[in-house]
């Protein structure tokens, strides 16, 4: 199908120079054709299970509304090749990506913005989860389909080996974590266990992303909102220094997390946990199906995280639906929308064991158990909607994250550096950002 869609000037920078560039309602004289196919973009591995779990999601929604879709699934460059369609005025018309995408495909003129009243079942998505799909403007420009948050995973079988209760609370959690590294829990004669594994790397700034379990838990922040669309740093604030401190003396006090932290992401400390080296974790349900087959689901259980000095807020993520700017078939782009986040779609969204587009669901109306009686996924979506944070829609996220992320690695890597002095840096580096972004306030 020819498309002649008119993006902004902006978009011909560089795919990964996020800016502050905007466009108008890109493409809203497009001749529209309510009959036209359908080009949905998915961000998974081509012919793998999340590509056949879109294929099964799209067919149930071309079956219920007549509406005929295209699914093209990429992983590698993303982005790169959404710019390409885009200096080429040619965008696909829907586009499945993370949450955390909105700031830059917004900032970018890529999205046009979404008129809930349209949006079959929009008024019966959970609260945090609708909110992140608004730009630094406050307008709906994506329709999560899919949640994740974090739960702290813990080896049952040493917990009840060694005699302790689930923990409820930070002071519960270290201990715990304590025990696990000190009394021998795996039974081999050897101090060869710790309590907590932990991917602190700044590789696609993974310190921050598992730091923020934490820092929002004890009420702090990297950055706070100081009107609308306006933030300014926190990681100097009282909440954010003593989040940092309690978090950096699991490491360099207690020892309780595993060596070689700072320089491990996910697969590594996904192979920390599973081999028996830690005896915590926190992390989504994604992981769920990997630890039952290589460490036996009867060996470890799901848990709400302790709360911290404020309450037991996690980091949430997910995905969204983003309806992309100068669609022939806005009309379609709605109805895909609103079929994802339905119930028929969201249960449909949760089937299949390898792979699936809905981890959680969205859709209040949707008990996860329905489709998955396994209690631990009631856990999941329990935390989900009661503690669950979505980090900010700002134009750009990830160099807050990547920076926070350096400075959280370089505190639980060197123990002698001054954390009230690496914090103010820190700050210092963050204000740049908010400055750059034209956030700062």
């Amino acid at each position: 199908m020819q498309r002649t869609r008119w993006i902004g000037a902006g978009l011909l920078a560089s795919a990964l120079a996020l800016t502050s560039c905007t466009s108008g309602p890109a493409g809203a004289d497009a001749k529209q054709d309510a009959t036209a196919e359908l080009e949905l973009w998915t961000r998974t591995t081509p012919g793998g299970p999340g590509e056949k779990a879109t294929l099964r999601l799209v067919e149930g929604f071309e079956k219920a509304t007549g509406h005929k879709v295209k699914v093209t699934a990429i992983f590698d460059d993303f982005e790169t090749k959404l710019q390409q369609r885009a200096a080429q005025r040619q965008l696909p018309d829907i586009v499945m990506n993370d949450v955390t995408q909105l700031g830059a495909m917004h900032s970018q003129g890529l999205l046009r913005e979404i008129d809930l009243s349209r949006i079959d079942s929009s008024g019966d998505l959970v609260e945090q989860g609708l909110n992140s799909g608004k730009g630094i403007d406050g307008k709906q420009y994506g329709i999560p389909y899919s949640a994740q948050a974090g739960a702290l995973l813990i080896r049952k079988d040493w917990r009840e080996k060694l005699k302790l209760e689930v923990p409820t609370t930070w002071d519960d959690l270290a201990a715990l974590a304590t025990a696990f590294t000190t009394r021998d829990p795996d039974g081999n004669g050897k101090q060869d266990t710790y309590g907590l594994a932990a991917p602190l790397s700044t590789k696609r700034g993974y310190a921050s992303w598992y730091f923020s379990n934490f820092l929002w838990a004890a009420g702090g922040d990297f950055i706070t909102e100081t009107g609308p669309g306006r933030y300014k740093p926190s990681m100097t604030s009282k909440e954010s220094t003593e989040a940092m401190r309690w978090f950096r003396a699991l490491g360099c006090e207690r020892k309780v997390v595993q060596p070689g932290a700072v320089t491990m992401d996910t697969p590594p400390t996904n192979e920390t946990f599973e081999a028996g080296r830690a005896g915590m974790f926190v992390v989504g349900p994604y992981l769920m199906p990997r630890f039952d087959k290589s460490l036996g689901k009867d060996r470890y259980e799901v848990v709400p995280m302790p709360r911290g000095p404020k309450d037991a807020t996690v980091l949430a993520e997910g995905g969204s639906v983003y309806l992309m700017a100068g669609s022939e078939n806005r009309a379609g782009q709605d109805a895909f929308a609103g079929y994802a986040i339905s119930a028929e779609g969201q249960k449909l969204g949760m089937e299949g064991v390898d792979g699936s587009t809905v981890q959680l669901p969205v859709n209040k109306t949707v008990d996860v158990t329905e489709v998955r009686p396994d209690p631990r996924w009631k856990t999941y979506a329990d935390v989900y909607r009661s503690s669950g944070r979505y980090a900010p829609s700002i134009p750009n996220w990830t160099p807050v994250r990547q920076t926070t992320a350096e400075t959280v690695n370089a505190l639980m890597a060197d123990c002698s550096l001054d954390l009230g002095e690496k914090l103010r840096e820190l700050d210092t580096k963050l204000a740049g950002i908010l400055q750059e972004q034209g956030i700062a306030g």
